[in-house]
């Protein structure tokens, strides 16, 4: 039963190559890849019906069928190298692999076929068995190796034209490597396997009909890369490897007797020991590297792949690892290293360390500005290899290389990192983990990467710096803040003193002075509250009648000339807002209008209500202001047209105040008309506005004086309102 399944199997398989390869010849053949497939069907077609041959008539013989199906694996394997042949865009590149592949299994192939020949000729017997099961093997998974690299290097929009050749090639040669590796490892062909082989050969047959037939042409764009190589060559040893492996084993277990089974295991541990030390090796990995680069690359680096690297390294936008420590890595990585050391230079010109990483930094470390190495690189762009140094150091005119360098005794490359044209920073490489030949190749890439490096260390350190001064700018801007307020309080109380001599027998000014000096202590413990506290959400927002307020500050800046004028409407408008803010913010307009007025101009307020609305118009016939000082300087903070005597945060916490409780102020002047500022606000009973949850900044930088004391305060407006007049 099993020789009928096994002749079945294997006519099935002849039958298909014979309809594949009479499909192949009834079309253009127009590619490398189509006559190598027609070759291969051919080829596959005779050692399969030798197989069917041997089963009815026991012809032909054994050498014949071992001939032909060496000669099947040559035909796909062939066919694998015409895809590279076709796809390939880099030709040299498609010669160095052919090259290398190809005569790696022409050697294979030749000593095979050679020992085989001579066996038959000559009835000797120079190889066992187990010899040519293992070059079964071999021929098996240098098949494999192809198929993998080819669907790996295939472009997405052309591995619709290879997708099916590399599952059938692949499927091919993968069962023949489980039925030769069982067969290693049991001393025999499994039946199941040999029976079921033709069987497997018929059912992948369709997919190269399906492949010739879709296919036009569309070819392979096959490229390698180093890691591709080397990820292929690791599989070759890995394979080879095993083999050894188990063929060790064998023997061991064959020839020791009563210990064999104990040392076999002793033999399979120590060598796949053995082996994953090789693995896990970065000098082992460092040296294929190397090997690869200088015998299939004109050049020694994939740049692609370096520059994605380095990319992804410095793209990680936090501090683990810090960015010098990285700035290592990647440097110290293009030549095979994992050691440096990095200098950038201080405020003071010299050139302090910034990070040694697997280098142990001596005593002293700063390297001096006016050092020889630092003239020499100001002067050029030289790599210096300590070792070259050391051995002749008049091929660098005798420099001097500083003792901070000299005392890390695993040096081996001094980079200059420029900024520009500027010297930022000097970086030390250690030595590699195996020897490197370097060349112009080296060097160019190194100072590449060394400048973009020192871009990004500058920009980080520009970033500290600018953080640095925005939290010195913040406690400037908070101190200005309390300087504003405590100037306020100075000025109230300076006016009370000077007022005092004149008027201490009258009772009513005795009083105000009381209540002035009361309101004074309540905004410096606000002044204290918001130093301990900067936010408050406590804000004593209430409802209040604005009406009686404009009144109110009408009648305290009347003593000031022009004096205000209240126009309009006289009913109630309610609007929420802490009483003690909203004063300080009119008065302070109120005051500025003043100021920019001459005495025989006029100030007027105005309320009208609309809308849910109201807004209070403060209007003066000064000197007006344009329209680049209201957009560019008004609200500005910190900027005072008033010269030393004004800190220029007046109209700003006036605007960001009514922001805050719903309103906002709009200006509009006209240099020699005047000037209109318009304070709109949300009426109480159209949107009430709470301040809870908003800084008790405001709170302590606003605080009024009782209306009789009020003082002139200070806003940037102040002086541009006070050279101009007339009325807008």
């Amino acid at each position: 039963m099993a020789t009928d399944f096994s002749l079945i199997s294997h006519s099935g398989a002849a039958l298909a190559f014979l309809l594949l390869a009479i499909l192949i010849a009834t079309r253009y053949l127009r590619r490398d890849t189509d006559q190598a497939l027609f070759l291969a069907a051919v080829v596959s077609l005779l050692w399969s019906f030798s197989l069917v041959s041997q089963a009815l008539w026991g012809q032909p013989p054994f050498f014949i069928r071992y001939l032909l199906e060496l000669l099947r694996d040559a035909a796909w394997i062939g066919v694998l190298f015409a895809l590279i042949r076709d796809g390939s865009r880099n030709g040299e590149l498609a010669l160095k692999i052919r090259s290398v592949m190809g005569n790696t299994t022409i050697i294979l192939l030749v000593s095979l076929l050679a020992v085989g020949a001579l066996e038959y000729l000559m009835d000797w017997n120079l190889l066992d068995g187990k010899t040519k099961i293992i070059g079964q093997i071999a021929l098996s998974l240098l098949g494999i190796c192809l198929v993998e690299q080819i669907w790996r290097n295939s472009v997405s929009f052309g591995r619709s034209s290879v997708k099916y050749i590399c599952i059938g090639i692949g499927t091919l040669f993968a069962f023949d490597f489980f039925m030769y590796a069982d067969a290693l490892l049991f001393g025999q062909i499994s039946s199941a396997f040999w029976n079921a082989r033709g069987g497997v050969n018929a059912l992948i047959v369709p997919l190269f009909a399906v492949n010739m037939i879709n296919t036009r042409k569309q070819p392979v764009d096959f490229q390698l890369s180093r890691t591709a190589i080397f990820h292929v060559g690791t599989l070759i040893f890995a394979g080879g490897y095993m083999m050894f492996v188990a063929a060790g084993g064998y023997y061991v277990r064959i020839m020791g007797g009563d210990w064999g089974e104990a040392l076999q295991v002793l033999f399979f541990t120590m060598l796949m020991s053995l082996f994953a030390a090789l693995l896990v090796s970065r000098r082992f990995r460092a040296r294929m590297m190397i090997l690869i680069s200088q015998n299939f690359f004109d050049y020694k680096y994939d740049y692609r792949e370096e520059w994605l690297k380095m990319t992804q390294v410095f793209s990680n936008l936090s501090d683990e690892p810090p960015l010098p420590e990285r700035v290592i890595r990647i440097l110290s990585g293009l030549v095979e290293s994992n050691a440096g050391v990095l200098w950038v230079q201080s405020e003071e010109g010299n050139y302090v360390l910034s990070k040694s990483v697997n280098l142990a930094p001596p005593k002293y470390t700063t390297i001096d500005s006016k050092s020889e190495l630092v003239r020499f690189f100001q002067d050029r762009e030289w790599i210096i290899d300590l070792n070259e140094y050391r051995a002749d150091p008049i091929r660098y005119n005798l420099l001097e290389i500083p003792d901070p360098i000299l005392n890390f005794p695993d040096g081996w490359l001094i980079i200059p990192m420029y900024l520009g044209d500027e010297l930022y920073g000097i970086a030390l490489i250690g030595a590699p983990y195996s020897k490197v030949e370097l060349n112009w190749e080296n060097f160019d890439l190194v100072r590449v990467v060394a400048r973009q490096t020192s871009n990004l260390l500058a920009q980080a350190d520009a970033q500290n710096r600018l953080s640095r001064a925005m939290q010195f700018e913040a406690v400037s801007k908070t101190s200005a803040f309390m300087v504003h307020d405590l100037k306020t309080i100075i000025a109230q109380l300076s006016l009370l003193v000077k007022n005092a001599p004149k008027h201490r027998e009258n009772p009513a000014f005795i009083d105000d002075m009381i209540h002035t000096t009361d309101h004074a202590v309540l905004k410096m413990a606000n002044l204290v509250d918001h130093i301990r506290k900067p936010v408050d959400s406590n804000e004593n927002v209430q409802p209040m009648d604005l009406y009686t307020l404009v009144s109110e500050l009408a009648t305290h800046h009347a003593r000031n000339q022009p004096a205000p004028s209240v126009e309009g409407s006289k009913d109630q408008v309610t609007v929420h807002a802490d009483p003690e803010q909203l004063r300080s913010v009119l008065s302070h307009l109120i005051q500025n209008a003043q100021d920019a007025t001459p005495p025989d101009g006029e100030v007027s307020l105005a309320l009208k209500t609309a809308s849910g609305q109201v807004v209070l118009f403060i209007q003066d016939s000064g000197t007006g202001m344009t329209e680049d000082f209201i957009q560019m300087q008004l609200f500005k903070p910190f900027e005072s047209t008033k010269g030393l005597t004004g800190m220029g945060i007046g109209a700003y916490q006036a605007r960001e105040y009514i922001r805050r409780i719903g309103g906002n102020i709009d200006v509009t002047s006209e240099p020699g008309v005047g000037s209109c500022f318009s304070v709109r606000l949300p009426l109480a009973s159209a949107q009430p506005t709470s301040a809870s949850g908003e800084t008790g900044e405001t709170e302590a930088s606003h605080p009024a004086g009782p209306p009789e004391t009020s003082p002139p305060a200070e806003t940037p407006q102040a002086q541009g309102m006070s050279q101009l007049s007339g009325k807008s």
